[in-house]
């Protein structure tokens, strides 16, 4: 491979991989440590919907490899703007939180936008022009998801040809399946691990996509995130993934020594020491049977200082007391269960739990 092919999953957190993923005697504060050396990249989702302090960006990168990077989602609102004021103040807002502190370790920041946003170029074109090319002396690579109509048009990957962007590559039926050659990386989100297989997918998929990114890598960079689906899955789909391009990272050793260091304390499954948010779905039948609270979940309200300059509004669908399914510890304080609503003010750190998503745009479900 002439480019790099990284491969990751969404988050590091999330209740069933504990079953799946994570050896059992594996510290809870260790699994981002444990997940970025067997895999090479990991997609935030938390920052689609937060903010986060600069101080927790900078412990994120001094836990994990110095070749490892993280895919940021661009806040939720930053993509909903119809004017090129307000656009640009939610943008700024996104970049100024502190995301440069993951130095070298900064990889695509992922601006998803809703399936009722068609192509217009004039729009893409006012929001591209937006987007900078570096921030602290820090190179930047932007990565547009769209799930609209009319973006497979030579107009579209022009554009992104000019502002050195790319389109996000989705594996999943409900959404567009953009191929955009012309940049100097490519961003792909594979949705449709399966349940019922240890991998998630068949071994002919797993060979499908390794020679894919493959041909892909001979001219670009590759992240490529297994997404959604079933997410209890999708850790060993990447690391299968890896094993297949010959790319399994040789820090996996250290990520089998952390397992069997001594644990100083028995923890709750989401204890508030954890530095990064749940993953969508993490609470299960069990865990709401006995209103089972998760870490951060106090903090979905999202009040934010930068993004309170737009006008954001966080009540609604954000409020706290989302429930997600997933969590086994009953009892236990967890992330994603009914809570009160934050404290006017309360800033976002690194406790944050998934917010509800509205049930009238279940076209959001997947992200």
């Amino acid at each position: 491979m002439a480019h790099p092919v990284r491969v990751g999953i969404g988050g590091w957190q999330f209740e069933p991989w504990r079953e799946t993923f994570y050896p059992k005697t594996l510290a809870q504060k260790n699994q981002l440590k444990y997940a970025s050396r067997k895999l090479t990249a990991i997609e935030v989702n938390a920052t689609y919907y937060s903010s986060f302090k600069p101080d927790t960006f900078a412990r994120w990168a001094d836990e994990v490899p110095e070749d490892f990077v993280f895919s940021l989602k661009a806040h939720r609102f930053s993509t909903v703007r119809k004017t090129r004021e307000a656009m640009k103040t939610s943008i700024d807002a996104f970049l100024d939180q502190g995301i440069t502190r993951l130095r070298q370790r900064l990889g695509p920041i992922n601006w998803q936008f809703p399936a009722t946003r068609a192509f217009d170029r004039d729009y893409f074109e006012m929001f591209l022009g937006l987007l900078p090319k570096e921030k602290d002396r820090l190179p930047l690579r932007h990565a547009l998801e769209v799930r609209g109509a009319g973006f497979d048009t030579p107009a579209f990957y022009e554009l992104l040809a000019k502002h050195g962007a790319t389109a996000v590559y989705a594996e999943d039926d409900e959404f567009p399946k953009l191929r955009h050659a012309g940049g100097d990386f490519a961003v792909a989100r594979l949705m449709q691990s399966k349940p019922d297989n240890s991998t998630g997918y068949a071994r002919s998929e797993i060979d499908r996509f390794a020679k894919l990114f493959e041909a892909w890598s001979m001219s670009q960079d590759v992240y490529a995130f297994f997404i959604s689906g079933a997410k209890e899955r999708n850790p060993a789909a990447g690391m299968a993934l890896l094993n297949k391009l010959g790319a399994t990272p040789s820090t996996s050793a250290e990520a089998d020594e952390l397992a069997s260091e001594k644990r100083s304390q028995k923890q709750p499954a989401m204890s508030k020491t954890s530095t990064e948010p749940e993953t969508p779905g993490a609470r299960t039948a069990a865990s709401r049977k006995t209103g089972s609270k998760t870490a951060g979940s106090k903090a979905t309200g999202f009040k934010a200082t930068g993004f309170k300059t737009t006008g954001f509004k966080t009540t609604g669908p954000e409020k706290a007391g989302s429930k997600t399914a997933g969590s086994k510890t009953a009892g236990s304080k967890t992330a994603g269960s009914k809570t009160a609503k934050p404290a006017a003010g309360k800033r976002i750190d690194a406790q944050v739990g998934t917010p509800k998503r509205p049930a009238a745009k279940k076209l959001a479900a997947k992200k």
